[in-house]
């Protein structure tokens, strides 16, 4: 599979299934066997789970001729064509209607189709966009893995995640698509705490490779800003792209999920950095890059709100809020190491009860362990939930908005299994 077929949708031809009207009922018949199209009834709505008698009465006819538009992959029609041929029918590709999206099926393999669900559950992609899942999903398992740094925790997760691929015990099956997202978060958390020193705790079991939560709190807060400013980036990138494909480089220019808005958080970064360093010069640039972008979206907020006064106060409302949100996303990322430092207080917390009742006796030692596992078993539960949790609303509100600006229409071909039609012949 091509690269390409990992992040864009299948090709859609618009079409109609023709039909000698005496053939028609055959010729539909091995239509819903095929399972390849999205028909469209006389009424209006997508032939869905209807029976072959209600998709037949919905038929258009001309003469002696039956005939019902649709949807189908592009790479479907071939055979498709042959198989109604042999049957007196025929498959005609139409012109796209205008103003019409064409429904959305992706081709998802790997990696990509495993972190899919992350995608549908936001939204249908919509045709015109390219699919993010791949990203989507490392970008997941990265900001929980910070906030869950723990090479223990994130070595149990990791085995949650074979069982769950096992589809064992049968109780269990129904979770098996979340298995990728469980087992990459592990390992991300057991890098982070590798990272951090953490294994059930500030145990010394693993040596701190980079730092500990607890001793350089304000490093650790930079550093998910800039992690977060990163995964805003790659947003911007994909929105821009996607802009282009839906609206064309015009549209792309002056959007503020596209170019307009790479260069307002480029400027903006750049105005930053130089007051940082103490470089008038990059600020200056900074500051000419923001102008610009500035111009360009509210140009382009104006045209979408439909000019005059009215527009010109929704586009002043729209940017104003745009640049807000610039800021608070991008701070918002801090909560990746805030949750970071929960996870490894808590750790803290019990390894300090630990080892303070350890070494006074057989029963102290019972009762060490009662505590360190089950103040394990408790940060565990608490600090899974609220990384998922937390992760989930990052991707959703700081990423997916920029990269989508409206959900797509998935595809959904009519399929009638043989028994279902047998019945109801």
């Amino acid at each position: 599979m091509r690269w390409r077929e990992l992040v864009e949708p299948a090709r859609m031809e618009r079409v109609a299934v023709v039909a000698p009207a005496r053939h028609a009922r055959d010729v539909l018949a091995a239509l819903a066997d095929a399972g390849v199209a999205e028909l469209q009834l006389i009424s209006g709505r997508t032939a869905g789970e209807a029976e072959l008698d209600e998709v037949l009465s919905g038929t258009v006819h001309r003469g002696r001729i039956a005939a019902l538009a649709g949807w189908s992959p592009a790479s479907t029609l071939g055979a498709l064509a042959t198989r109604l041929a042999a049957l007196g029918g025929s498959v005609v590709r139409l012109p796209l209607p205008p103003g019409v999206d064409p429904p959305t099926q992706l081709l998802t393999r790997g990696a990509s189709a495993a972190f899919q669900p992350l995608v549908d559950t936001y939204g249908t992609v919509p045709y015109a966009d390219l699919n993010p899942s791949l990203f989507a999903g490392l970008a997941y398992v990265a900001m929980f893995g910070m906030m869950f740094g723990d090479v223990g925790h994130g070595a149990l997760l990791f085995v949650a995640g074979l069982v769950l691929f096992t589809g064992r015990p049968r109780a269990l099956a129904r979770y098996r698509a979340a298995a990728p997202f469980v087992c990459g978060a592990g390992v991300a958390s057991a890098l982070f705490g590798a990272a951090y020193g953490e294994a059930f705790g500030p145990t010394r079991i693993v040596p701190t490779l980079w730092l500990a939560p607890l001793d350089a709190p304000v490093t650790l807060m930079a550093f998910a800003v800039a992690i977060g400013a990163a995964l805003l980036a790659i947003s911007y990138a994909l929105g821009s792209i996607n802009r282009w494909r839906e609206g064309g480089f015009a549209v792309a220019l002056v959007a503020l999920s596209g170019f307009a808005g790479v260069a307002l958080y480029a400027g903006l970064a750049l105005v930053g950095l130089g007051l940082f360093l103490h470089r008038s010069g990059a600020s200056v640039a900074g500051g000419v890059m923001v102008a610009l972008a500035l111009v360009a979206s509210f140009v382009g907020l104006y045209a979408a709100a439909g000019g005059r006064f009215a527009g010109a106060v929704e586009a002043g409302v729209e940017l104003f809020d745009g640049v807000i949100r610039l800021g608070t996303n991008t701070i918002s990322f801090a909560r990746l190491a805030a949750f970071g430092l929960t996870h490894a207080a808590l750790g803290g917390i019990v390894w300090t009860a630990t080892t303070a009742l350890w070494g006074r006796g057989t029963l102290w030692w019972l009762l060490a362990a009662l505590v360190f596992l089950i103040g394990n078993a408790v940060t565990f539960g608490i600090e899974a939930l609220v990384a998922a949790v937390q992760a989930l609303r990052l991707e959703y509100y700081e990423l997916f908005s920029r990269i989508f600006i409206a959900p797509g229409r998935a595809f959904a071909p009519w399929h009638l299994p043989a028994a279902a039609r047998k019945e109801h012949s």
